[in-house]
């Protein structure tokens, strides 16, 4: 039996490898612009990646579920279940979620709200009912700037009893975010915007 795998080892496997190149070459065609614009977070920025144009797209969205997937069996093979703040984790869970299902070591989706629901249970997260809170929950996360929309499904997933043991997005912007992050829970990003810009 080799060395245990580790998130260095598993991007090397040849496999995993070129999904994530042909992954970052969609994002970089379809979700990547170098223009002004104004993020959520209120701040400026030079460039902007909208990774839905990607993750909603059927090729994007299944690479996203495989590489995702295999990330978590490496950083928390004891998770029972995936997901993070609406919009932009919903198609990251789903996709996760299936593609766990697909490899016979399923992953629950849940959601979580930006307001609770304003009828019936008032629950910030959707699944949450069915979700084993003696196992953890990985926190998906499309682009990581300052951390917020991160830390809101964070802070939400443990008042709904639930422990995060880690969290796992597509691109860290570096501006500060994995910072607020790694505070609360290990921070594994597939891309940063190193892949991006030069």
């Amino acid at each position: 039996m080799g060395p245990p795998m580790t998130v260095d080892t598993l991007f090397a496997e040849p496999v995993f490898a070129q999904q994530r190149d042909r992954l970052l070459a969609l994002l970089r065609v379809h979700a990547f612009a170098e223009r002004e614009v104004t993020l959520s977070s209120g701040a400026r920025s030079t460039f902007y990646i909208d990774c839905k144009r990607v993750t909603l797209d059927a090729e994007g969205g299944a690479l996203v579920g495989q590489l995702f997937r295999r990330v978590i069996e490496v950083v928390a093979p004891d998770a029972g279940a995936v997901g993070g703040l609406t919009l932009g984790a919903d198609p990251l869970a789903t996709a996760t979620s299936l593609a766990s299902f697909a490899a016979a070591r399923p992953l629950h989706a849940f959601i979580v709200r930006k307001e609770p629901k304003g009828h019936g249970t008032d629950q910030w997260l959707e699944t949450a009912a069915r979700l084993d809170p003696a196992r953890p929950v990985v926190v998906l996360e499309d682009v990581v700037t300052t951390g917020a929309s991160t830390l809101r499904a964070i802070e939400r997933a443990v008042a709904s009893g639930l422990t995060v043991a880690a969290v796992v997005a597509l691109v860290d912007r570096l501006e500060g975010g994995r910072d607020a992050v790694v505070a609360h829970a290990p921070l594994y990003p597939l891309f940063t915007r190193k892949d991006f810009l030069p």
